[in-house]
């Protein structure tokens, strides 16, 4: 430890370089937490359905008409500024959020739970997070 004060001074490069690399890794750490903002696995979301939980896709309509969890609800990213009104009724109940990968999922449930909503939550993987676990996709009958 004496030593300490000797080597910073001789070696700046390489102790300016360890420093920036544990701030990477803080970083990295902090925003991996953020945006994981109260992530349940896809077998969460089963039980959470079975339980009467509001699941919403907030992909684009026409991903979700593709192929989308059975009983989720579409919203556009864009109503979730009016979902405190839209969604009364659900703001003591679960509400479980998915896009496609999950990121833009932890925001919206973020901008949920800013609006008051208690118990809202992200699908981790979103909707390929689901498929990876070979679970069943549901897909809007064409219109003949």
């Amino acid at each position: 430890m004496e030593k300490l004060p000797e080597y910073i001074a001789n070696h700046p490069w390489l102790v300016g370089m360890a420093a920036l690399a544990a701030l990477l890794v803080l970083v990295y750490e902090i925003r991996v937490r953020r945006d994981s903002f109260a992530a349940i696995s896809p077998q969460d979301l089963i039980r959470l359905q079975n339980q009467g939980a509001l699941v919403l896709d907030i992909r684009k309509p026409e991903d979700h008409a593709a192929g989308h969890i059975a009983g989720s609800r579409q919203m556009d990213s864009h109503e979730l500024v009016k979902a405190a009104d839209n969604l009364k009724k659900y703001k003591e109940k679960p509400v479980v959020i998915y896009c496609h990968s999950g990121s833009t999922g932890a925001s919206a449930a973020r901008v949920l739970n800013g609006q008051g909503f208690t118990q809202v939550f992200n699908l981790r993987g979103g909707i390929s997070g689901w498929q990876s676990e070979n679970l069943p996709i549901a897909r809007e009958k064409s219109k003949a």
